[in-house]
């Protein structure tokens, strides 16, 4: 028998209390702790956090008013209208009033043990509404003696410890890869090899009119959030036609088109059109760059756009401050070497066999962090699934009836 089976013997035989995830946790406004500029930078120190995939926005100067977690006073931050959430035991700042910091009340509950929970609650939501008074709080949620609570944690947080030293592997073969990289894409000969723009290298390409189409006619629309900013390949698409197009759903793409978000551009919204989204349809906040593949391959402008020396570039040309962009012309006038094809072609092979061990999630590290990830998924289901004790069930069919 192990120790949790024991002290679950012992402490709750007969099941375990289900309380309002509210009656446990504390929130806190995040009103003073909201930046007050976003011009980020990464000389400053303080990060900027949001509850999404992104996490750090950016650092800022700014230091007053900073939440002051750490590893002794740890935190929750909850986005209030998607249900994300993360766990944060360095001080910070926020961006959104959406934002919410939740303790724990430490007499009943631990608050890594709510933390693991919060992820078996798995509660997301597309309405555009404040989530956590209205529905969050309420949910129900399995409150075991904190001996068991301080076990299940303990068991949860080796399977994380571990995601997270493969992660930090991870980070630190992909700094590596983007040296070689960029030092690939740039270590050429000079007194060989041309230098030339972007618009040089590629075809025009066209726009849909819908005026012409029919209406039973539809199209795959890739929009900007399409795009996973991680591995780089269209994640998901809407459909559409003539009556429901959205306004920006203009420019025909083709596979081997390369696409990079020109509407906040630091954000890498990049990738490589394939044969599932040919003569589709993408948004105009994309510049779609269509290879001329009598001088150079698909695969060395997207490699080009993926480089720091391109972000450099664009940081350069972006404008505005809220909603920065950079124009379709400042892409396309961006300069790569162009070596002869053969040479093009070795060098991608090599990109290629370094990215697939960066990125590919059916081998390598992504695939063995991928496997853990669901392996502690799988344990935290089984772990956090307790019987109701017998009086809150029969409490519970009282008010039913």
């Amino acid at each position: 028998m192990s120790k949790l089976d024991e002290l679950i013997a012992e402490l709750c035989p007969d099941g375990v209390e289900y309380v309002s995830i509210g009656n446990v946790v504390n929130y806190e406004q995040p009103s003073k702790y909201i930046v007050k500029s976003t011009d980020y930078s990464d000389e400053f120190s303080i990060p900027v956090l949001t509850a999404g995939q992104s996490f750090i926005l950016g650092y800022t100067n700014e230091i007053d008013n900073i939440y002051k977690a750490s590893k002794e006073n740890p935190v929750i931050i909850f986005d209030d209208f998607t249900g994300a959430f993360k766990w944060v035991d360095f001080p910070f700042k926020v961006k959104s009033s959406a934002i919410k910091m939740l303790t724990a009340n430490s007499d009943i509950a631990t608050l890594r043990y709510i933390y693991h929970v919060m992820g078996n609650i798995g509660y997301s939501s597309d309405e555009h509404k404040r989530l956590w008074i209205s529905i969050y709080s309420a949910i129900k949620i399995p409150l075991p003696p904190l001996p068991v609570q301080q076990e299940i944690v303990r068991i949860l947080d080796n399977f994380t410890e571990l995601t997270a030293e493969l992660t930090a592997e991870l980070t630190a073969r992909k700094k590596q890869y983007e040296y070689y990289r960029d030092k690939l894409l740039t270590d050429v000969n000079e007194d060989t090899v041309k230098w030339i723009s972007l618009k040089e290298c590629t075809l025009p390409t066209s726009n849909i009119k819908w005026s012409l189409e029919d209406e039973a006619t539809t199209y795959k629309y890739i929009d900007l959030t399409s795009v996973d900013r991680d591995l780089h390949y269209i994640s998901e698409t809407q459909e559409i036609n003539k009556n429901n197009a959205p306004s920006r759903a203009q420019q025909i793409v083709k596979a081997g088109d390369v696409l990079f978000a020109t509407t906040r551009p630091l954000l890498k919204r990049y990738c490589l059109i394939d044969s599932a989204y040919d003569e589709q349809i993408c948004s105009t906040g994309f510049c779609v760059l269509r290879a001329n593949t009598d001088i150079v391959l698909q695969k060395w402008i997207l490699y080009h756009i993926a480089s720091s020396s391109f972000y450099s570039h664009v940081e350069k040309y972006q404008q505005g401050a809220s909603y920065p962009a950079v124009s379709d012309t400042n892409v396309k006038n961006y300069k790569i070497p162009l070596p002869p094809l053969k040479e093009q072609e070795r060098i991608v092979a090599i990109l290629d066999r370094f990215d697939a061990l960066c990125n590919d999630l059916t081998s390598g590290l992504p695939a063995e962090i991928e496997a853990r990830q669901k392996q502690y998924e799988y344990y935290r289901d089984k772990l956090l699934t307790f019987p109701a004790r017998p009086k809150d069930v029969k409490e519970a069919k009282e008010v039913k009836t």
